[in-house]
Formats: structure tokens, C-alpha cells, sequence
């Protein structure tokens, strides 16, 4: 397909408790948009609609989807093979695939004449090294099972990157940076010359560092242990890592770092006790990737939390004096809403940057990637 204007593409982002619905046009102008904070379900048909009766008829339709499986190893326009392929790779991700399948075969079922595409945060890793992708476990695990290090949060990735290259006046292709995709799932990234060198998120989205209600990596051992001498069933261990953890878990009040940054001023030391475990989780993790790059270009933030909670920012930047960081960040902007900033200052050995959150624009710039590349 010609490089000419594709016209709208409907970028569908359904999470495990949420669902966010774009309209772009082709200079990413949003056309029409409806956020909600429950999970896909039986009124997704009629949200769609909602949304579609606002703007023309979209060209293509791209959905986020959190993980590929082993199968599929680039973002792909979907069919009924694909389809298939997807239930198959539900169980890796399980809070977050099958509500992209149900958003997925609504989207379908309604526009049934305009292609789908499946946008996947793991194809950003695929080429990670065999050192960080595999497990040291027996060989029947991981070439029988297919246990492997996939990483998440690709899409994010992938912006941020571009919008770093951008700004810094560099290739992203000559760039080694750690990116922090700090939100409700954090994780970190080593990029190396454009790619994808290590992440701290593994087989599933539970690895890694600590999240809002997700445990982050945690002692296996402690896990059989609890099995064991505590009886706990694998789905306790399960609903307890994925949904009872994380900064929920530490504080007992609030997974969400406004909330505990407020308390911990008031005299709250759970709440205080969650942002040093979150904060020095997010040091281990940008350590750990900047161990698989030559040097240190910039520390990109990104993510919800990345990008609004300076505070976090600080404490996390103001305690890596080993890698060359500082603290004295400013906080963006506000004059300049939605744009990448520096935020450390004008001699910093290593520049802090900050790119708001753009999975929706890297799904629309991925859809239309595909279907330019793809024959009418």
C-alpha cells in the first residue's frame, strides 16, 4: 500500500480492570475518545458504537495486546489462524489478554470489513539475548514448556525511545538508555543501539520490580514454601502476587503514589515503608539494566507514575550517584502538556528525561505500518 493518508484508525486498549478506545487521524490528532475504568465485558458493542458515531468510519482498527505467545513474533494483522493462536497465549497473561480478546472479537463482530491488527508489547524483545531471555532450568522446561523471558511493556518502549532519540538530537540506533515504565505495572529496560538488550519482566508481567497491587520477583522458594507449610493453593498465590501486593500490599491502603506520598507527609510509615520498597526496587532494576549497556546515554521515565509523581523521580535519581545520576530534577512544563522534557539540569552527567505515556500512538503508528506494508 502507497504511502498516502490511511485515514481514522480506532486504537482498542483493554486492560484487566480497564478499557481505553482512540480515534486518530493520520497526524495523530485524537477525533474521539471514551476511557472506562471497568474491565471489557458485554458493553463493549455499545461502547464502540458510542464512539464510532462521533468520528467517520475508521480505515483499520489497531488493538494493544499485552502478549504474542511463542507463535507470533512480530505485530500482525489479525485472521482466524492468529485468533486461534491468541487463546493460546491467554494464560501467560491472564489479567490481561483474554479482556483484549473480548474487546478483540467485539471489534471484529461490529467492523467486520476493516482490518485488525494485533499490536503486541512483547515484539519489542524479541531479539533480546539469549543471556537475558533464558531461565536457568532444566532444558524439558524450557524447550518442552517454552519457559522463557519475554518482557512486556514493548509499545511503551518503543515510544519513549523515539521520542528520546528525538529530543536528544541522537539515532536511536547509537543510543544506550534505560527506559522505567513506571504505572500500574512498572518494569525497566536496557536499550542498546535501538534494541532491546534486558528487562526486568520475564515469563509473565509479575516479574520485576514491586507494582501497584503485583508483588514484583519474589523468592521462589518462598512461594512452594507457603504451599507447603501453609497450605495455600496455587490460585490464593496467584490472587494474592497479582492483586493484594505490590504497593497495595505494603501500605494497606492505596496502590496509587499520590495517595501515598500524601500519607507518608502526614506521618503514615506504612505508607512511607511502600515508596522506599517501590523506590529502591526501581533503583535494583535500572542498575541491573544499565549492566548490559557500554554507558549511559539518558534514564528515560515514562508510565503513568514515571511521568506525573516527581517525587518518585527524585528518590529514585537522587540515590544512583554510582551510575552517574543526580538528584535536583525540575518538574516538567505544565506549559508544555504531553511533550518529552529534560528534567535534570544543563551539566548532568547523565540527562533524566521524562515522554509521556503513548501506547495508543505507537498501536495507531504500528496499524498503519502494517497495512502500508501489506497489499490491498
Amino acid at each position: 500500500m502507497p504511502d498516502e493518508n490511511l485515514g481514522p484508525v480506532l486504537v482498542v486498549d483493554a486492560g484487566s480492570s480497564s478499557l481505553h478506545l482512540t480515534v486518530l487521524d493520520d497526524d495523530r490528532n485524537v477525533l474521539a475518545r471514551h476511557d472506562s475504568s471497568s474491565a471489557p465485558g458485554d458493553d463493549v458493542p455499545d461502547l464502540l458504537r458510542q464512539v464510532l458515531r462521533e468520528t467517520p468510519p475508521p480505515a483499520a482498527v489497531g488493538h494493544r495486546v499485552v502478549h504474542s505467545g511463542p507463535g507470533l513474533h512480530g505485530h500482525t494483522l489479525v485472521d482466524d489462524r492468529v485468533r486461534a493462536h491468541l487463546d493460546r497465549a491467554a494464560d501467560l497473561a491472564p489479567l490481561h489478554v483474554p479482556p483484549a480478546l473480548t474487546a478483540l472479537d467485539a471489534a471484529r463482530e461490529l467492523l467486520p470489513d476493516v482490518p485488525h491488527a494485533a499490536c503486541f508489547d512483547t515484539v519489542f524483545h524479541t531479539g533480546l539475548p539469549a543471556a537475558a531471555r533464558e531461565y536457568a532450568v532444566p532444558a524439558v522446561w524450557r524447550e518442552e514448556y517454552g519457559l522463557r523471558r519475554y518482557g512486556f511493556h514493548g509499545l511503551s518502549y518503543a515510544w519513549a525511545l523515539a521520542r528520546t532519540a528525538e529530543l536528544l538530537g541522537r539515532p536511536s540506533e547509537r543510543l544506550h538508555v534505560v527506559i522505567a515504565h513506571l504505572g500500574g505495572g512498572c518494569s525497566a529496560c536496557a536499550v542498546r543501539d535501538g534494541r532491546s538488550a534486558d528487562t526486568t519482566m520475564g515469563f509473565t508481567p509479575l516479574e520485576g520490580l514491586v507494582m501497584s497491587h503485583r508483588s514484583g520477583s519474589v523468592d521462589p522458594g518462598a512461594l512452594t514454601w507457603l504451599q507447603t507449610r501453609h497450605r495455600l493453593s496455587p490460585d490464593d498465590v496467584d490472587d494474592a502476587l497479582n492483586h493484594r501486593s505490590g504497593l497495595l500490599g505494603l501500605s494497606g491502603t492505596s496502590d496509587d503514589t499520590r495517595d501515598l506520598v500524601r500519607d507518608r507527609a502526614a506521618g503514615d510509615e506504612r505508607a512511607a515503608l511502600a515508596l522506599d520498597v517501590f523506590t529502591h526496587h526501581c533503583r535494583r532494576g535500572i542498575a541491573a539494566m544499565a549492566a548490559s549497556l557500554d554507558r549511559l546515554d539518558a534514564l528515560v521515565f515514562t508510565g503513568e507514575i514515571g511521568e506525573d509523581q516527581p517525587e518518585v523521580r527524585e528518590e529514585v535519581c537522587g540515590r544512583l550517584a554510582a551510575l552517574g545520576l543526580s538528584g535536583g530534577l525540575r518538574t516538567p512544563d505544565g506549559d508544555r502538556p504531553g511533550r518529552p522534557e529534560v528534567v535534570s539540569g544543563p551539566d548532568a552527567a547523565v540527562p533524566v528525561v521524562v515522554v509521556p505515556t503513548g501506547e495508543t500512538q505507537q498501536v495507531d503508528h504500528e496499524t498503519r505500518a502494517l497495512l502500508r506494508g501489506s497489499p490491498r
